[in-house]
């Protein structure tokens, strides 16, 4: 673009302008408050997929040292003196109420990891029972706040 010489010797007020192109602070904000709605909504369906994912961890755990104690049993005749000391990242795991014939194997979520709400049971009788945020599932392992199995 040449500028001629009356032009430059014009002042910048009169010279003419472009339209302006842009947002203005409205249509910003309601931008803004949008995404806040959206996230106010999709945020505790997403920290609760990662709890269930995180969740995986005790029930396989659970599930691998069921197999351990039980071929232990095989090979003692007694489930007493069996090893529970598996070293995971979510759950903190115990086994209690071993006798010759009985054993009881926990899993209690790390309050530290945001996994408090979660503890998991299984005994000989591979009977499973959990809690999850104040929900008990008697004869099942609760995956979700919804009390599903």
């Amino acid at each position: 673009m040449k500028l001629t010489v009356q032009q430059l010797n014009t002042p910048i007020a009169n010279l003419p302008r472009k339209a302006q192109q842009g947002f203005t602070l409205i249509e910003l904000m309601i931008v803004v408050a949008i995404i806040g709605i959206l996230a106010a909504i999709a945020m505790p369906s997403y920290t609760d997929y990662v709890k269930r994912g995180k969740a995986a961890e005790a029930t396989s755990t659970l599930a691998n040292l069921r197999v351990q104690i039980e071929q232990y049993y095989q090979d003692n005749r007694t489930y007493v003196g069996f090893a529970c000391n598996p070293t995971q990242k979510y759950f903190t795991y115990s086994c209690t109420t071993q006798t010759a014939t009985a054993y009881t194997l926990n899993a209690a979520g790390n309050a530290a990891q945001d996994m408090g709400s979660f503890e998991f049971t299984l005994n000989q009788a591979n009977a499973r029972t959990s809690k999850f945020d104040g929900t008990t599932g008697a004869t099942c392992w609760l995956t979700s706040k919804g009390g599903s199995c």
